[in-house]
């Protein structure tokens, strides 16, 4: 248990802090699953939407600190590379 008045606030933001962090994780591998199926049925548009899709939601997640900037630019472009290669 904290011992001041400062750090059991700090606890209970860091408790908020990572049920928003864990929400946006989740939806990031989420929106990166829907995109490797689409990439695996060979459907092109769809594909493409959920790149997009997915692309944005890592540069969000990067943004709010969620996760690193240089991880969600890897992720990027590892599902960039997937999508150039079904063309």
């Amino acid at each position: 248990m904290p011992n001041t008045k400062s750090a059991e606030r700090r606890m209970r933001n860091s408790a908020r802090k990572q049920l928003q962090n864990h929400s946006i994780k989740s939806r990031l591998k989420t929106l990166s699953r829907s995109y490797l199926d689409a990439i695996e049925a060979g459907k092109k548009e769809d594909a493409q939407t959920a790149y997009r899709l997915a692309a944005s939601a890592f540069d969000k997640a990067a943004k709010s600190g969620a996760i690193h900037r240089a991880n969600a630019d890897r992720k990027k472009s590892r599902l960039a590379l997937r999508l150039a290669k079904l063309k």
